[in-house]
């Protein structure tokens, strides 16, 4: 569970990226948060990664306040959420396997773990026939499966899709958030930020609306309305 208790955070120049928040996601949820760009969603984001701390407030997951955390608990914490960017952030010189590989290698696995479970999860993306390629011989949206196969690797409780069908087009984009729909049921809570109304209205879960770093709406079963 992650909990905003009355989170604010203000800039050096007075702005409020996030102006008094509270709300909270519960273990397994799938959350939609949308808004116009400078809304405070990439803020809300960073909070939650512990890339920023509140002005006032505090971010907790589960019963730990994020932002208390020292350095070694934090980056503990950190490996309990997988995280997918807009633009893939893959290491060019290295092939899919080696990409999620170096993920867990960073987690502490063994090379006999990293042999089972790599295969596994291209299997859970379908892209098992692409475990040799490269970043430059894959397709948009394959990339962006190996960065889900990379950020779903290690078993985080937590996935921030970060407007991960930005660059894709719509046959990848429902490709895409079909896999994190398949995540989300496997037990993952899954918290996505995008501009696309399509796949906000497809999806018909949890919807946060925010606006000059307020949230303005929150709708159980959502549809994007700005």
């Amino acid at each position: 569970m992650i909990y905003f208790d009355n989170v604010s955070k203000i800039y050096g120049d007075h702005t409020a990226a996030l102006d008094n928040i509270t709300f909270r996601v519960d273990p397994k949820e799938f959350v939609s948060i949308v808004g116009q760009s400078g809304a405070g969603k990439t803020t809300l984001i960073k909070m939650i990664l512990g890339e920023e701390k509140p002005t006032y407030g505090a971010v907790y997951f589960e019963e730990t306040d994020i932002h208390a955390l020292k350095k070694t608990d934090l980056n503990n914490y950190r490996r309990r959420i997988g995280t997918v960017f807009q633009d893939f952030r893959l290491l060019a010189h290295k092939n899919v396997y080696e990409n999620i590989a170096f993920a867990m290698e960073a987690a502490g696995r063994s090379e006999e773990e990293i042999a089972v479970d790599v295969p596994h999860v291209l299997e859970l993306v379908d892209l098992g026939n692409k475990i040799w390629n490269f970043p430059h011989q894959l397709s948009g949206g394959e990339k962006q499966r190996v960065a889900i196969a990379r950020a779903i690797v290690n078993q985080p409780d937590i996935i921030i899709a970060d407007e991960p069908t930005g660059n894709l087009d719509p046959v990848n984009t429902y490709e895409i958030i079909q896999i994190l729909k398949k995540i989300n049921d496997l037990g993952t809570t899954v918290i996505l930020t995008t501009h696309n109304k399509g796949v906000i209205d497809s999806l018909g879960r949890r919807v946060v609306t925010m606006e000059n770093g307020k949230i303005v709406r929150d709708d159980t079963s959502g549809k994007y309305m700005l």
